[in-house]
């Protein structure tokens, strides 16, 4: 049997361990968008997150050993979570979710766009950001895992007869 210190510890590694994996999950769902850009509001949900889920790690320990254990576990989990997530590409789609297509040859796609929580307000100024002044004058536009929005022009991609077609019919329309 264990002492009763090392009793507490090894439960505030599993209590700490459980909760990684909830705050994991729950920032998955909530959405690429969540974790690219924090506005005031994100950073302050995340503090008081933070602070919520503390007691649930370490319960009453409040010791030095208790936060150490923590803290460790913590950094174990990131490191493990990471690792699968480099070698295993099912487990790293699971986790990180994947690039979704918001634009494609000019085209908005409203149903990435809602399901992505993506404003047309947000999609234009990423445009804005990537030197195109409309949807239109876009080849592609990615919202990527991490949250930030990706923006090819059609001067950056390789012509095929579509994209050729397409840039054609929007210098016509200009």
């Amino acid at each position: 049997m264990l002492p009763a210190n090392a009793h507490t510890l090894l439960t505030i590694a599993l209590r700490t361990g459980v909760i990684y994996l909830l705050v994991l999950a729950g920032i998955r769902i909530s959405g690429k968008r969540e974790v690219g850009q924090m506005t005031p509001f994100d950073l302050t949900l995340l503090l008081l997150l933070s602070n919520s889920v503390q007691n649930a790690m370490t319960g009453p320990d409040t010791s030095l050993a208790g936060g150490a254990v923590a803290a460790t576990t913590l950094l174990i989990m990131n490191y493990l979570v990471a690792e699968l997530s480099g070698g295993n590409r099912r487990f790293r789609k699971y986790i990180q979710g994947q690039p979704s297509l918001l634009v494609h040859d000019g085209e908005v796609i409203q149903s990435h766009m809602a399901n992505e929580h993506v404003s047309m307000d947000e999609l234009e100024r990423a445009l804005r950001e990537h030197g195109v002044a409309t949807y239109k004058e876009a080849a592609l536009a990615v919202l990527e895992v991490d949250g930030s929005i990706s923006v090819l022009k059609y001067d950056d991609i390789q012509p095929t007869a579509s994209t050729h077609l397409n840039r054609r019919r929007f210098l016509k329309k200009n």
